[in-house]
C-alpha cells in the first residue's frame, strides 16, 4: 500500500504539561539517493539548558555539570514515542511508491548563522541590606577570656541611636555614663586589653583606625608601643574617657564597615546588658536562596544581571556563597508537626553586591530576577532547535536545502553543542554560515 504523502505533526508537551511546540515526522522518501532511514523532525520551543556532552565524558573544566533540563528530556521522549508509533502504523515504511510521492523540499527554512550563545539560568532574589547582626553590651575592662564579653558593664546607658541611623568609623554606637563607644573598622573584635608591648592583628586594626581618624605620631604596624599609647590617650580625651593609654574590649565596637541601625532593643536609663541594637550593612545587596543543583553556576566574583520590578537591570557581583542549608531536615521536622511532607530541595545562600546603588532606584526591599550565566560560546554556528532531525539509531541531522539533490534536500549529520535562547550550536561536514536548512512549522 502506498504511504500517504503528508507530514504528521504532534503537539510536544513541555515541563508541567504545557504545550511547548510540535513534533513533525517526515517520511524518509523525501531523501534523495540513499536517505537516512526513519528520519523524524523534532520541534520544541525555549532554551534546552546546555550542550549535549558525549556519554561518559566529564566536562573539560572538571566542574560538576547540571543535568539536562526537563524540556530536553521531554523532547527526546516525544521523539522516541512518536517515531515508534508512526513506524507501527506504516507511515515511516520505505518503498518506491513513498519516494515518488515525497515533497520536493521543506515547507519552511532558516539559515545557519554565526553568533554567540549564552546558556543562563534565572532565579529569584531579594533586595535588602543583608543579614542583621546584634551589638551586645560588653563589660568595661572585661575580656572574652574572662567570660565577660556580652555580660554587660557597670554604669547606665545614656545614649542610643535611632533605627535607620547610619554609623561610620569613629562615630558613637552607644554611650555609658556619657562616655562614647565608637565604631572602628576591622574583622576581629577587641578581646583583650591592649597596652604597650603587645603585638598582633588586633593591634594593627587599632592603629589603622587611629590613622584613619587623623591621629599620628606612631607607625601603623602590629606593635603597640609608647607612641601608640600617646595617640590612644589623645583619642580617649576626645571621647570624654579617662586617658589611660590602654584599650579595653568595651572601649569600641569593631565591624567590617559602616553600619545601618535596623532595630534598637536597649533602653537608656538602664544598665548596659544583653543586646542593645541590631544593624546591617549600609549598601543594599541582593540575596538569593539558590537551589543546590545550580551551585556550579556561582562562585565569588561571578557577574550576574539583576532585573528590577520596573524592568530595568543592573550588574551584580557574587560576594559570598554560603554552605547548603539542611532544608530537608528542617522541613521534615516542620512537616512532621503539620502532618505533611517536606520539600527535599536544599538551598545555599548567595549574596551579590550591586556597585551601582543609584541603579537600584528607591527599592529598599523588593523581589528581583537574577540571571546567572553558566556558559557562553562565541563565534559558533547555530540553528533554531526545531531544525534538528532525529536520526534512527541515535544522533541528529539537518535537512540541508540542496537544489541539485533529488527532491531538493540532503540530510547532513551534525554534532550538537550549547543550547540557548531557542538555538543550538551545530557542526558537521558542509555546514557553514548561510547554509539553508529546513525547519518544522
Amino acid at each position: 500500500m502506498t504511504a500517504p504523502d503528508e507530514t504528521h505533526e504532534r503537539e510536544a508537551v513541555g515541563p508541567g504539561g504545557e504545550p511547548s511546540g510540535t513534533l513533525e515526522v517526515r517520511a524518509p522518501g523525501t531523501v534523495a539517493a540513499e536517505p537516512e532511514p526513519d528520519t523524524a523532525v523534532l520541534t520544541a520551543g525555549g532554551d534546552h539548558g546546555g550542550p549535549a556532552a558525549p556519554a561518559g565524558e566529564p566536562p573539560a573544566d572538571g566542574r560538576k555539570r547540571r543535568p539536562l533540563r526537563t524540556s530536553l528530556i521531554v523532547l527526546a521522549a516525544i521523539v522516541v514515542a512518536a517515531a515508534a508509533g508512526l513506524a507501527a502504523s506504516g507511515v515511516l515504511g520505505g518503498g518506491d511508491e513513498d519516494t515518488s510521492r515525497a515533497p520536493t523540499g521543506p515547507s519552511a527554512t532558516a539559515k545557519v548563522k554565526r553568533t554567540t550563545l549564552t546558556d543562563s539560568e534565572t532565579v529569584a532574589g531579594t533586595i535588602g541590606y543583608g543579614e542583621a547582626t546584634t551589638v551586645q553590651a560588653v563589660a568595661s575592662g572585661g575580656s572574652a577570656q574572662d567570660g565577660a564579653g556580652g555580660s554587660g558593664g557597670s554604669g547606665i546607658l545614656t545614649w542610643l541611636p535611632e533605627a535607620g541611623t547610619t554609623i561610620e568609623r569613629g562615630e558613637n554606637v552607644y554611650s555609658v555614663n556619657q562616655q562614647k563607644t565608637p565604631l572602628l573598622y576591622g574583622d576581629i573584635p577587641f578581646y583583650r586589653t591592649l597596652r604597650s608591648g603587645d603585638s598582633g592583628s588586633d593591634v594593627k586594626i587599632l592603629e589603622a583606625n587611629l590613622k584613619a581618624l587623623g591621629y599620628d605620631g606612631f607607625t601603623a604596624d602590629s606593635t603597640y608601643n609608647a607612641a601608640t599609647a600617646a595617640a590612644v590617650e589623645e583619642w580617649q580625651d576626645d571621647l570624654n574617657r579617662e586617658e589611660t593609654g590602654e584599650v579595653k574590649p568595651g572601649d569600641a565596637v569593631v565591624a567590617d564597615g559602616a553600619r545601618k541601625v535596623s532595630k534598637v532593643t536597649g533602653s537608656t536609663g538602664t544598665a548596659p546588658s544583653g543586646p542593645l541594637l541590631s544593624w546591617t550593612a549600609t549598601e543594599r545587596v541582593v540575596t538569593v536562596d539558590l537551589e543546590a543543583q545550580y551551585e556550579d553556576l556561582v562562585e565569588v566574583g561571578t557577574k550576574t544581571e539583576v532585573t528590577l520590578p520596573d524592568g530595568s537591570t543592573v550588574e551584580g557581583t557574587v560576594t559570598d556563597v554560603g554552605a547548603p542549608s539542611n532544608v530537608a531536615d528542617d522541613q521534615s521536622a516542620d512537616a512532621g508537626a503539620a502532618g505533611g511532607e517536606a520539600d527535599q530541595e536544599a538551598t545555599l545562600p548567595v549574596e551579590l553586591r550591586v556597585k551601582d546603588q543609584k541603579g537600584l532606584g528607591d527599592y529598599q526591599a523588593a523581589s528581583v530576577d537574577v540571571t546567572l550565566q553558566s556558559e557562553s560560546r562565541e563565534n559558533v554556528l547555530a540553528v533554531p532547535v526545531n531544525a534538528l532531525v532525529a536520526r534512527d539509531g541515535g544522533g541528529y541531522a539537518l535537512e540541508v536545502v540542496k537544489p541539485s539533490a533529488p527532491h531538493g534536500v540532503e540530510y547532513v549529520p551534525v554534532e550538537l553543542g550549547i543550547f540557548a535562547d531557542g538555538m543550538v550550536e551545530v557542526s558537521g561536514t558542509g555546514i557553514t554560515e548561510g547554509t539553508v536548512v529546513g525547519v518544522a512549522k
